[in-house]
């Protein structure tokens, strides 16, 4: 009879050729426990018999983080706002065209359109349809008030149907200066007449003042003048007055005056009249005077422009954006047509 170790050792063994270790065992020559010890076969046993673990699963791979906005991720561009654009009749057969803060004329002829400065392209595109809706024209005559790319962009929109009118200065500088639009087919030095379906436009230079090229236009039969740039209405100068020549401007504002007309339409800002004309020359002329005095005494551009404050147009459009800029543009004027006295070079 097998003693309980015997038996404990065979019922081990057993499980061990269960578990497919006892022939490896028994080929050794060695019994169990002599090899293993009784100890070790136990938890060899228990080891061995115990159900397989279940196999363990990959950990999913962990969602790669959103990075953060950084200082270095740029926003997203902001959406730009739909142009604001418009057509107001003045007077007669006269109309207001306004994109954004850019306002051209146009008249309306049994023949077709006379157009003053086309703006840029997109203002030309909707204009050219408006009028073919509307009035059922297209543009015969395109009329630039001066060269400066803001108000004169975009001609070319009606290069199928238009002749181009410059000042002769204007046509040279939108050719040098590569401005983005059709360039003139005709030009003039003083004055033009533009006859068109019974209707006339008169052309006039009236002097250098914010360009060298810039002129009036007059529509004779609803006495309305268009004036761009160098005629603000109720409003104080554009920034530090570029592209200036500052006696003619004068000059050119006493010609202005001199006009016959009632409607005084500019290229920015609301209709007007000729004593908008005369209120403009009054606020350049006391600029130019009391720059000209503290720059005589030798003040600086930064002292000048703390100084002047020119109170008496503080309710004028653009006043808290460009009155220091108007100051500071006036002084370089100033300081560049006169010749301060030398100081005297002390005895040798």
């Amino acid at each position: 009879m097998r003693s309980d170790k015997s038996l404990w050792i065979f019922q081990g063994l057993k499980l061990f050729a269960g578990a497919g270790l006892g022939a490896a065992i028994l080929m050794s020559g060695a019994s169990p426990a002599g090899a293993f010890g009784h100890d070790k076969l136990r938890d060899t046993i228990n080891r061995l018999t115990q159900p397989p673990p279940a196999p363990r699963q990959a950990p999913a791979p962990a969602a790669k983080p959103t990075p953060a906005p950084t200082a270095q991720t740029p926003p997203p561009p902001p959406r730009r706002r739909a142009p604001k654009r418009s057509i107001t009749q003045i007077a007669g057969d006269v109309y207001q065209f306004k994109n954004n803060f850019h306002n051209s004329a146009f008249m309306v002829t049994p023949s077709g359109v006379i157009l003053v400065d086309p703006i840029n392209k997109g203002a030309s595109a909707w204009l050219k349809a408006e009028l073919s809706r509307r009035f059922n024209r297209s543009v015969r005559y395109v009329i630039y008030s001066h060269d400066h790319a803001d108000h004169i962009s975009g001609g070319e929109v009606f290069a199928d149907s238009a002749i181009f009118i410059a000042h002769a200065a204007a046509k040279r500088d939108i050719i040098d200066e590569a401005r983005p639009t059709q360039a003139p087919d005709i030009t003039f030095t003083d004055t033009m007449t533009v006859e068109l379906g019974g209707k006339m436009a008169v052309l006039s230079f009236v002097g250098r003042n914010h360009s060298d090229n810039s002129i009036v236009v007059s529509f004779p039969a609803e006495r309305v003048l268009h004036v761009v740039d160098f005629i603000p209405v109720k409003s104080v100068a554009f920034r530090d007055l570029p592209d200036t020549y500052l006696d003619d401007w004068f000059t050119s504002l006493k010609n202005v005056e001199a006009m016959d007309f009632d409607i005084l339409s500019p290229g920015h800002g609301r209709l007007g009249n000729k004593d908008d004309v005369r209120a403009f020359r009054g606020y350049l002329t006391s600029l130019r005077d009391q720059v000209t005095k503290l720059a005589r005494a030798g003040r600086s551009a930064d002292e000048v422009a703390a100084t002047v404050t020119m109170d008496k147009y503080r309710n004028w459009s653009g006043y808290d954006r460009f009155i220091k800029h108007n100051v500071r543009g006036m002084y370089g004027l100033v300081q560049q047509n006169r010749r301060p006295n030398l100081r005297p070079r002390p005895p040798r």
